[in-house]
């Protein structure tokens, strides 16, 4: 699989399959026949770029997405200072793992939130969940006005499709890792 073509038909089936999507639906969501659905999927045609608009608008994935070159079987994530997001007067700093994929619907992050660290985020869109797993210290959590505490080894799994809070008001630092995941389309 070393041309353009393989490219887009591996990675229009892998997204197809992922969301349990026949071609015919898969045509109907993106008004590119079946036919030609089916062909680019076995790298038999060659889209042009009005075609590959068609099926990323339909399927709601960027057009990136359709050109990407299949990853390996595994990667490894560095914390790197250059992606950090920092918030809070820099009490909390997100290191983005892996960045969002749009075939598994999900990014991840190491997060250190030193004492008295308080971010709020606002809701993300509907269906959005959140995993978080403490490695160390302990986090507060408010969900819909509700504080909750996550102890070391602990995880929690909540719908981030509402305000929520993370609160560090213990003195100690608290280290987690961070899961988004965002439902398909």
């Amino acid at each position: 699989m070393n041309t353009a073509s393989d490219i887009i038909g591996m990675r229009l089936k892998k997204i197809r399959n992922n969301r349990n999507l026949s071609l015919y639906e898969t045509a109907q969501l993106t008004g590119v026949s079946k036919p030609m659905l089916g062909q680019i999927e076995r790298g038999q045609s060659s889209p042009t770029v009005n075609v590959l608009w068609k099926i990323a608008t339909g399927l709601k994935v960027p057009l990136s997405s359709l050109l990407e070159k299949p990853s390996s079987e595994y990667a490894i994530a560095t914390l790197q200072e250059k992606n950090i997001i920092v918030e809070d007067d820099g009490r909390m700093k997100a290191y983005p793992l892996f960045a969002y994929d749009p075939v598994r619907s999900v990014e991840s992050f190491f997060i250190n939130f030193e004492a008295q660290c308080h971010h709020t985020s606002e809701k993300h869109s509907d269906g959005v969940e959140e995993y978080i797993f403490v490695l160390q210290g302990t986090l507060q959590l408010v969900l819909n006005e509700k504080k909750i505490i996550v102890r070391e080894k602990q995880a929690i799994r909540f719908r981030a499709d509402i305000r929520h809070e993370y609160h560090n008001p213990f003195d100690e630092k608290c280290t987690v890792y961070n899961m988004i995941f965002y439902p398909n389309e």
